[in-house]
């Protein structure tokens, strides 16, 4: 299975040079040309959405993915649950993955009130 991701993995950082250096050839023929105004069609699209809250959203984040390793910490001290074991492996990631993610739904939320105000 890690021959697939390395495989995979090597293969698309070389795609991504060799699109980078053809992208800049294009483009240095686009301008040695005379076609300067037509060299930023090449330029990927920015998103026109801002971050308006970059600070409540890490804020957020952080304290959601630290209330998620409390409630491991919790249900390990009090369960007794055994994480070593194949079945209950995946668990604390999965609780942790879902605390974060309530992080970025609350800030998702909150900002989406905020622009509809």
């Amino acid at each position: 299975m890690d021959e697939i991701f390395i495989t995979a993995i090597v293969f698309g950082g070389i795609y991504m040079i060799i699109k980078a250096f053809t992208d800049f050839l294009l483009k240095k023929r686009l301008i040695n040309t005379g076609h300067v105004e037509k060299a930023e069609i090449l330029e990927p699209i920015k998103d026109k959405e801002v971050n308006s809250y970059p600070t409540l959203k890490w804020g957020l984040v952080s304290f959601f993915a630290g209330a998620g390793l409390l409630v491991i910490g919790l249900i390990e001290q009090n369960g007794g649950m055994d994480w070593n074991s194949f079945h209950n492996g995946y668990i604390p990631f999965g609780i942790e993955l879902v605390a974060i993610s309530l992080g970025f739904l609350l800030y998702f939320f909150i900002a989406k009130s905020r622009k509809n105000q």
